[in-house]
């Protein structure tokens, strides 16, 4: 989110390239590409990082990464898209001319009205990234719920397999209905009413 707001307020200029460039570079390239050369430079060449276990917080950071790049990426170009749009709007020119500070005016205006159509397109995406784990798992030799999801399926283990899918969709669905309740909280004006109201 950091990243689209500053390519935006940035608009064609460097930073701006530099970021959509990071972004596409991000999109472009699928976590199950990604982990495997994170784990040939930062863990066997550079001997940075461990992998192939799990133990410490050190073991998480390769993980994380070749995980959280693609939404990482696939946000950072919508929040650019969705505060250039923003930005453009009549209320914004109107807090300009009432002498606002640019600060105030991103945070107060911009942001608020900007994040709602990121954090709508959020709850998909984090459906999308719980899936992604089941290959990073296997690939990092990670013991979590989408390895053993996997090995089920090998497995035939068919009351593991409906367990996870059911946990999974329960994170879902509850993913989605804490999203729903964000939009009250970042933006007053939107009410959350029953069909009897």
């Amino acid at each position: 989110i950091l990243l689209g707001i500053i390519a935006a307020l940035n608009h064609n200029r460097l930073l701006d390239h530099l970021a959509m460039f990071l972004a596409i570079i991000g999109i472009s390239v699928p976590s199950f590409i990604l982990a495997p050369l994170l784990i040939k430079y930062f863990a066997v060449e550079w001997k940075l990082l461990p992998v192939a276990s799990w133990g410490t917080w050190a073991h998480s950071i390769l993980p994380s990464v070749a995980l959280a790049t693609t939404p990482m990426a696939v946000i950072a170009r919508f929040m650019r898209s969705s505060m250039l749009e923003v930005m453009q709007q009549n209320y914004i020119k109107t807090a300009e001319a009432k002498g606002l500070s640019p600060a105030a005016i991103v945070i107060k205006h911009g942001i608020r009205n900007a994040i709602l159509p990121v954090i709508t397109f959020i709850g998909p995406l984090f459906a999308v990234l719980i899936t992604g784990t089941f290959v990073i798992e296997k690939i990092f030799a990670i013991p979590g719920l989408g390895k053993y999801f996997v090995d089920s399926i090998f497995n035939r283990d068919y009351p593991v397999i409906l367990g996870t899918t059911v946990f999974f969709s329960t994170i879902l669905v509850i993913t989605l209905f804490l999203i729903d309740i964000s939009y009250r909280l970042i933006d007053p004006r939107i009410k959350l009413t029953s069909k009897g109201d």
